[in-house]
């Protein structure tokens, strides 16, 4: 038993020579696994060797990722690169902004995509089976996991090859990434950020129409069709609600009938004699509708669709009287964009 003076030497030995192990081990640790002090403290205390404590920490960071596993990791960092003809964006996802924007995180990020691009790997699977500091790279996120607390996920990666490849960080804020590759080399370096940032900025889907899947069409028809028909069936009823002595914007919506004939604006017959006139008339303009008139109008909104998200087409951000294709033609009569990518963490 204890008495308070044997107990008071009993803490003290013990804390010198905890100390004097942390002392001569904990910074090498820390550099080791990039844990916080307190953790690399905890993991020396609780193990034999370095390697325990290693083995320790990475313990920690699987079991902080299974813990928060379904959790949403919707912010992150967004990071391109390009290097001897090959291209890449990769994101690290995150729960907050706080660890997004963390140098050390943001360094993991920037290292992940290192290795990625020099291995030139064409899919997540093959840059998570990277070594990166003697781990797989899939285990230093998971490491980096226990080190934050937050759940963490590499996403977004895609590529690009080409000897002329352009990339773009928006704004720096490792959010928004795109690149491109040119069908040849230019003298002017802007001519290939301009392109990347107008990727950035306008969103598109594809090159040019050829690269726009047939589903997305058939869909942007399917839209375009059933949106055409809503419009002329109103316009039918609000020229039958104007031809009866009504104004057809107090009778738009059932909580603008309710508000107006509250206000005394509209009689409770009003409303009655209206919603007849609206079922009737939707009815008869449904039924009669100009099929081919649909159609074409359809059609046209199509090919709005694609001049708007297809690149070659889009009007260029920085000089309205080009198009980026005939913008690309006043540099060089040959020149083409072969492909692009982008990637962004944000809803848009």
């Amino acid at each position: 038993m204890f008495c308070a003076d044997s107990l008071a030497f009993y803490k003290l030995t013990n804390y010198h020579t905890t100390m004097e192990f942390t002392m001569t081990e904990i910074k090498k640790l820390r550099e080791m696994t990039g844990a916080g002090l307190a953790d690399c403290k905890k993991a020396l205390a609780e193990s034999e060797d370095m390697d325990g404590a290693v083995a320790y920490l990475r313990k920690k960071g699987a079991a902080v990722a299974a813990k928060r596993s379904d959790r949403e990791a919707a912010e992150g960092c967004v990071l391109v690169k390009a290097e001897n003809g090959f291209g890449a964006i990769i994101a690290l996802k995150c729960e907050t902004d706080f660890v997004a924007n963390n140098a050390d995180f943001i360094a993991l990020t920037k290292k992940i995509l290192d290795a990625a691009v020099a291995a030139k790997c064409k899919t997540l699977d093959e840059v998570k089976a990277l070594t990166l500091d003697g781990v797989t790279i899939a285990d230093a996120v998971t490491n980096q996991s226990g080190i934050t607390g937050e759940k963490m996920e590499l996403d977004g990666y895609c590529t690009i090859e080409g000897e002329n490849i352009a990339t773009y960080n928006h704004m720096n804020r490792n959010g928004l990434c795109t690149m491109l590759n040119l069908s040849k080399a230019v003298e002017d370096p802007t001519v290939g950020k301009n392109i990347a940032m107008q990727i950035a900025s306008a969103a598109p889907v594809a090159i040019d129409e050829s690269g726009v899947a047939q589903e997305v069409k058939d869909n942007e028809i399917a839209v375009a069709i059933d949106k055409t028909k809503a419009e002329q069936v109103q316009k039918a009823v609000e020229a039958a609600i104007k031809k009866a002595g009504f104004n057809p914007a107090h009778f738009d919506s059932e909580d603008h009938m309710e508000s107006n004939q509250a206000k005394g604006w509209i009689t409770a017959e009003d409303v009655a004699k209206v919603k007849e006139i609206i079922a009737t008339v939707s009815a008869e303009k449904a039924a009669n509708l100009n099929e081919a008139m649909i159609q074409n109008i359809a059609k046209g909104r199509l090919n709005k669709f694609l001049k708007e998200n297809c690149l070659l087409s889009q009007e260029y951000i920085w000089d309205k009287q080009f198009t980026v294709e005939s913008y690309l033609k006043s540099v060089d009569k040959e020149l083409t964009i072969t492909d692009f990518k982008r990637f962004t963490l944000k809803a848009e």
